[in-house]
C-alpha cells in the first residue's frame, strides 16, 4: 500500500514560511510528493510528528530527499 498523502486541506505556511500548518511538509515536499519514491515519502512521513512539535529532524533536505 502506498504511503498516504498527509494533506488535511489546511494549506497555509507557518510564520517562518518553512512548513505547511496542516501537513507540516515543506513547499518542496508538497510539490514533489507525486514524483517521490515510496522510501522518500516514508522518510518525510516519519519526520512529520517531530515537526509538529517544533523539533523537525530535517532542517534542510538531505541528498537522498527532495
Amino acid at each position: 500500500m502506498p504511503a498516504a498523502n498527509p494533506c488535511i486541506n489546511i494549506c497555509r505556511m507557518d510564520l517562518a514560511g518553512k512548513y505547511c500548518q496542516g501537513c507540516r511538509r515543506t513547499t518542496v515536499e508538497i510539490g514533489l510528493w507525486e514524483s517521490m519514491t515510496e522510501v522518500q515519502r516514508i522518510e518525510v512521513l516519519a519526520d512529520l510528528p517531530l515537526r509538529a512539535l517544533g523539533r523537525g529532524a530535517s532542517q534542510q533536505p538531505t541528498s537522498g530527499r527532495p
